[in-house]
């Protein structure tokens, strides 16, 4: 009798295992359907992911949510996983200068905090005392931030202009863009401001800062990604009954009614009532039948930008705070991975007792992305020496670097135009990938908003009753 009621549960195949993948997975196998996942590496998580250096935990790069992210602190919760992250009390970084030569450098030290205040008060004391600006250029921020505020995110006129201009409009200068906007902006964006589209950064903004004094309090992961995206994540899919296809590639799929095949390039075939392709960008073009969605050639002119990780275990503590963001130098953000990489239980840990773990988190490095690891070494050890005193006498250890060479879409104007929706032109073939119009940049929120999107889509599709949407970012019911 088991046999016979699973067979009469609609099935459906979920390909790709990041965090859209993952959600959707979840969604569709609470709402009864029988979900297999298939992801093409031997892990999950996609690009938020760890990975083995000899004894030392890696992850590929620093992934860091807001507050706002309250799709991803669903999941987290879903996942039993909020123990594992750390989430800030109040928004708080360090913001480094430097300026000057490697044997004189001159270091100012600022901050961005919030204060128990309503928006936009929050910020305004911080900002009184912010030392990388003066006095004028505190005031275009203040201007600057009020007529984003009243910004309408819905007019399609801001995707087409660049928020460097639309900046520039508001009087903004160099200053200003290199201090704030684009020092929160090429970290959550991955572009420079002249690059990037006026409706993304605005909705970044006025969500991360002007929404609610504490949307922008920062969360980091005190645990390696993996443990999260792959150990809690398999546990709970299998636990929901997902059967979970690791190192399964899929090489072509063949919609039909009344089901769609799944061929694996092990030469396995799936077949079910449901696929969702929630892979990346290229993948997901490459396994759509023709015509599946509206001008389906623009996916052919949706970029990417990349974002290099720099990692660097010196024998000593160089750095006294859990991050810190630098400006005046080619370094952007940087954060200690000592704890999180289990450095002291590994042979080089044991060797130095007080050695640190540093790992820089550079975005919109086109120019950089593929230099040598030499090259890169000359680049940042001397820039880390001048940021932290104690790097320049410190013995580096282990330098080694992670690229994401398509981390992300190119958040260019005019690319909300090119981001299709999660449902398609054929019936039970759904899309999902934070690279899909969620209306949020390339983070892990928009990743999970999107497979929540493709299972919503899914199921009214089918009939199904979907679950209640308690608005608070916990899992829906």
């Amino acid at each position: 009798m088991t046999g016979r009621a699973d067979a009469a549960r609609p099935a459906a195949v979920v390909v790709g295992g990041g965090l859209a993948g993952i959600t959707a997975a979840l969604r569709l196998a609470e709402a009864g359907h029988r979900v297999t996942l298939a992801e093409a590496r031997p892990r999950l998580g996609g690009l938020a992911f760890s990975f083995q250096r000899g004894e030392l935990t890696v992850d590929n790069g620093q992934h860091v949510y807001l507050r706002c992210c309250t799709a991803y602190r669903g999941l987290l919760e879903r996942l039993g996983a909020t123990r594992l992250v750390h989430l800030q009390d109040r928004l708080d970084v360090p913001v480094l200068s430097v300026a000057g030569p490697a044997a004189a450098p001159v270091r100012t030290l600022g901050r961005l905090r919030r204060a128990a205040l309503p928006v936009p008060l929050h910020l305004a004391a911080s900002l009184a005392r912010y030392p990388h600006l003066g006095p004028a250029d505190r005031a275009r921020v203040v201007r600057g931030a009020l007529a984003l505020q009243r910004l309408d995110l819905a007019d399609p006129a801001l995707d087409r202009l660049s928020f460097g201009e639309w900046l520039r409009r508001h009087g903004q200068n160099a200053d200003t863009l290199a201090a704030l906007w684009d020092l929160v902006g090429v970290a959550t964006l991955n572009a420079r401001a002249d690059q990037v589209s006026t409706a993304l950064a605005a909705m970044v903004f006025k969500t991360g800062l002007l929404s609610d004094p504490g949307a922008s309090d920062i969360g980091i992961a005190a645990v390696p990604l993996g443990a999260i995206h792959h150990d809690r994540a398999r546990a709970e899919l299998e636990r929901a009954g997902v059967t979970v296809l690791l190192r399964a590639r899929v090489a072509e799929l063949k919609p039909a009614t009344p089901q769609h095949a799944v061929r694996l390039e092990s030469g396995e075939l799936l077949t079910a009532d449901t696929v969702v392709l929630a892979g990346a960008q290229d993948s997901a073009a490459a396994l759509l039948p023709p015509n599946a969605i509206e001008r389906q050639e623009r996916l052919a002119d949706f970029g990417t930008a990349p974002i290099l990780n720099v990692h660097v275990v010196y024998d000593r503590k160089v750095l006294r705070r859990p991050f810190f963001a630098a400006l005046g130098s080619p370094v952007q953000w940087v954060f200690d991975r000592t704890d999180h990489s289990g450095l002291a239980g590994t042979g080089l840990g044991r060797a130095h007792p007080g050695a640190q773990y540093l790992a820089l988190s550079q975005s919109a490095v086109q120019d950089e992305i593929d230099l040598p690891v030499a090259d890169l070494r000359r680049r940042y050890l001397p820039e880390l020496a001048r940021l932290l005193p104690a790097a320049a006498g410190a013995e580096v250890l282990d330098f080694f670097v992670t690229r994401e060479r398509t981390a992300t879409f190119d958040p260019a104007p005019g690319s909300a135009a090119l981001r299709p929706s999660a449902g398609t032109n054929v019936p039970g073939l759904l899309l999902a990938g934070s690279w899909t119009a969620t209306g949020w940049p390339a983070t892990m929120e928009s990743a999970v908003r999107s497979g929540h999107a493709a299972a919503d889509a899914a199921l009214a599709a089918a009939g199904g009753r979907l679950p209640v949407d308690r608005g608070d970012g916990r899992w829906p019911r």
